[in-house]
């Protein structure tokens, strides 16, 4: 798109600010609800977290500790289809491991975070 684009016009490409859809390439939309990358992972203490969503969903990202304890809830919204990006600043939090529980529609992913300070 030159400039601004209408979330529902045709575009070849749509970048949006962190937290929203990232980007849709000639259309595309994700073919399943995913998290695709934690970078930097171990990191400290800020990890960004991408993830995909392919159909209008409500999406859950919380984060756990060893203990199975929810200790930060990161996104609980309803969501349009795209690829989607938050960052976590973990400043307040020991070092350890971690888990990362995306839930969105029917369809649960988790996958582990290292804190190192």
């Amino acid at each position: 798109c030159q400039g601004e684009c209408d979330v529902d016009a045709y575009c070849e490409e749509m970048i949006f600010k962190a937290g929203e859809i990232l980007s849709i390439l000639g259309n595309a939309i994700p073919d399943q609800f995913s998290i695709n990358n934690i970078y930097p992972n171990p990191f400290n203490p800020i990890t960004n977290i991408t993830y995909e969503i392919p159909e209008y969903s409500k999406v859950q990202i919380i984060i756990y500790d060893l203990q199975g304890r929810q200790i930060e809830s990161l996104i609980n919204k309803f969501q349009q289809p795209g690829y989607h990006s938050i960052t976590w600043d973990a400043d307040d939090h020991p070092s350890g491991m971690y888990f990362i529980n995306m839930i969105a529609g029917d369809h649960i992913n988790t996958q582990k975070l290292m804190l190192i300070k």
